[in-house]
């Protein structure tokens, strides 16, 4: 899944510097010309925004299933869950009082 997400925004990355070189080439274009750049702007965007939409679902299903074993984790290793916690609050406590 990592690279799903990966490819999918160097893919996105590659179609916005794609619409940003197609957006200076319309600035000088014109009639017909400018109106078929600003076509394949207007799908370079399109097909980014889905890509983005789909790295974003992919993010997501990532994070839930991380939610989802650490509370199984916390459930059943309560006690360790909490020394775990204490330790880092001590450490963030730590960090906080020596500034």
């Amino acid at each position: 899944m990592a690279n799903t997400t990966s490819s999918l925004l160097d893919e996105s990355k590659d179609i916005l510097q794609e619409t940003e070189q197609l957006l200076s080439e319309v600035a000088d274009a014109t009639g017909e010309e400018a109106k078929a750049l600003q076509a394949r702007i207007i799908a370079g965007l399109r097909d980014a925004k889905a890509r983005l939409g789909e790295a974003e679902e992919v993010a997501v299903a990532k994070a839930k299933a991380a939610a989802r074993v650490t509370d199984e984790y916390v459930h059943a290793n309560p006690w360790k869950a909490i020394g775990v916690g204490a330790v880092v609050g001590l450490l963030v406590g730590a960090l906080i009082a020596r500034r």
